[in-house]
């Protein structure tokens, strides 16, 4: 009679990668944030690979590590607690004369508060738009924004006249 030592029969390879996984304590739920990368028009890709290269290594003390899928038009800090994507399109709230909106650094945002999880800033007055979301420890706090004002500032342009602000 054959013996087999995998367990539930599986091949060798499986079997392998199991009990690394299991050895190294790692978890398929260990990986960074995931997101859902934008597909804006041509002119505003630009734009925001013009703003991904000026993106800070580190906001609100938390290192870069970015989402996946990789993109030029995505960015996160602190394995998803900050998530920024650009050139996403206009948020459907911002047409509600009751909105919330937060000024950093001279970068205008709409909040949104979304069930279940931290809040989310969309950027307002600008040629495309950028969104960062939070997660819950900045419920009541938008100090990363602050962070990523200056980058979104200078590769952004304004879309009104004379200015944003």
């Amino acid at each position: 009679m054959k013996s087999s030592h995998r367990p539930f029969g599986l091949p060798a390879a499986v079997t392998a990668a199991v009990l690394l996984l299991a050895a190294t304590g790692c978890s398929w739920t260990d990986a960074g944030a995931s997101v859902a990368v934008p597909h804006p028009p041509a002119a505003e890709a630009d734009l925001c690979r013009a703003l991904e290269k000026e993106l800070p290594d580190t906001v609100a003390g938390l290192e870069r590590s970015d989402p996946e899928p990789g993109s030029e038009l995505t960015a996160g800090w602190g394995d998803g607690a900050i998530v920024l994507r650009c050139g996403v399109p206009r948020p459907e709230k911002m047409s509600d004369p009751n909105s919330q909106a937060v000024e950093a650094n001279g970068v205008n945002w709409m909040l949104e508060r979304p069930e279940g999880s931290g809040p989310r800033f969309t950027s307002v007055y600008r040629e495309t738009y950028v969104e960062v979301t939070l997660d819950e420890r900045y419920r009541h706090d938008a100090t990363p924004l602050a962070d990523l004002a200056a980058p979104v500032e200078k590769t952004i342009p304004c879309g009104l006249d004379p200015e944003c602000v």
